[in-house]
């Protein structure tokens, strides 16, 4: 539901969608695709070939300690792999696996939770979970907060997950305990949800219902009661967080000794209607709406994620992956232009702003690749990603999507200046 003032004075109250919808299982789709992050030193893929036959739940990576990895999502066979660039210039490579019949499960994977069967194992489940932080001697993790909020509007996957698999997210949190040594475990949920949230285990705190409350930096906030300085990550600040979702992967993973295959996603039609599904990791973007009867024509934008943090996608060949909560699709005359019209400084972005950025002013150097300038001077790293500037703005400038590139080249820049020291 969107609220909107008269004469914009006040800002749009955006809600949560707090009605998840029942989800439906997909079938094994006839190829997946999986894609391998390349290794930081420029190594090729060298340990498996077209051709090679693999099963499920296999762990897939250019060398046994490589912490880049994959998990097979289906039994069958390589049947192609090719590089691949995403909109950020990262390097990937393509692994397309034809499936083969029945599942046939990889013995690999280890039944007792512990840090180093997650490091290899778990960091693909769905929600990408990381456990680096508590292999890090640098970090001290006091604090897991469990996020049963969704990361976008319309979007239930993980409501829907604390809803109806409770028994897993407390299987999950004991596994958590056990795996990182971490006592005090959070879960953030709506008011809706509290009852199946306390049978979990977990410490549970409510979230409102108004976009962005759902978003780490504000739950850290709001919630928790500790504001992360720009200069710092969540886990510097001492906390990791993880979805509700991924939690429940990984319960479900060691109660029955297989590591997670399935991501839950929100599919978002032209008409707004929404349908949860659960599909194997992988599954071509095409195959999930042909089974939703969502169709795309010329022109109609595709978008992974949600309408306010989501990415616009070009292919329907593109693969869910693990992070992949929704898709959007957008009928062409519906969908929002942006322009290169000219900041009018109309105040919106700044008024609606959660953490209170000069939004007016970024966007200026943002759109000038005065990366460090926007930093240093009207603080680029403490935007939360919400989307909302873009939203409120009247002159359509793509403001979310500059602060997405510009943080991203300044990562470069900064990897840059630490390799020559």
């Amino acid at each position: 539901m969107i609220k909107r003032s008269f004469l914009g004075l006040v800002a749009p109250k955006l809600q949560y969608n707090l009605a998840p919808d029942p989800v439906q299982d997909l079938p094994v789709p006839n190829t997946v695709t999986l894609l391998l992050r390349g290794a930081q030193n420029g190594a090729g893929v060298t340990a498996f070939k077209v051709g090679e036959a693999v099963k499920t739940g296999q762990r897939l990576a250019s060398s046994p300690d490589s912490s880049e990895y994959v998990i097979s999502s289906v039994t069958g066979s390589i049947s192609a792999m090719a590089p691949y660039v995403d909109s950020y210039g990262r390097k990937f490579t393509a692994i397309t696996i034809q499936t083969g019949g029945q599942d046939e499960w990889d013995a690999g994977f280890s039944k007792g939770p512990t840090l180093d069967t997650a490091l290899k194992f778990l960091e693909y489940a769905p929600g990408n979970p990381s456990f680096k932080a508590f292999a890090d001697p640098e970090k001290t993790i006091r604090t897991i907060v469990v996020n049963g909020m969704d990361q976008d509007l319309l979007l239930t996957a993980n409501q829907y997950v604390v809803q109806n698999e409770a028994s897993d997210v407390k299987s999950g949190v004991e596994a958590l305990k056990k795996i990182t040594g971490v006592d005090r475990v959070l879960m953030a949920v709506p008011e809706n949800l509290v009852q199946q949230a306390s049978t979990t285990g977990a410490e549970v705190k409510t979230v409102r219902d108004t976009y962005p409350e759902g978003l780490p930096h504000m739950i850290m906030k709001d919630v928790v009661g500790q504001v992360v300085s720009a200069d710092d990550t969540l886990a510097d600040a001492g906390a990791v967080f993880v979805s509700a979702e991924a939690v429940a992967a990984i319960g479900a993973a060691f109660n029955a000794g297989q590591p997670p295959v399935t991501k839950v996603l929100t599919v978002v039609a032209k008409d707004g209607s929404t349908r949860n599904v659960r599909a194997r990791i992988g599954t071509p973007l095409g195959d999930v709406l042909k089974a939703c009867n969502v169709a795309v024509n010329d022109r109609d934008r595709l978008i992974l994620g949600g309408p306010m943090r989501g990415a616009a996608s070009y292919s329907e060949d593109l693969p869910v992956e693990p992070g992949t909560d929704g898709i959007v699709v957008q009928d062409d005359a519906d969908s929002a232009q942006t322009t290169d019209y000219p900041c009018i400084n109309c105040g919106e972005c700044v008024r609606i702003c959660p953490v209170r950025i000069p939004v007016n002013m970024l966007v200026r150097f943002l759109e000038a690749r005065l990366y460090e300038d926007a930093a240093a001077m009207y603080d680029l790293d403490c935007c939360v990603e919400c989307g909302l500037c873009s939203y409120v703005c009247v002159s359509r400038i793509p403001i979310f999507q500059y602060i997405k590139l510009g943080k991203y080249e300044l990562s470069l820049i900064e990897t840059a200046e630490a390799a020559n020291e």
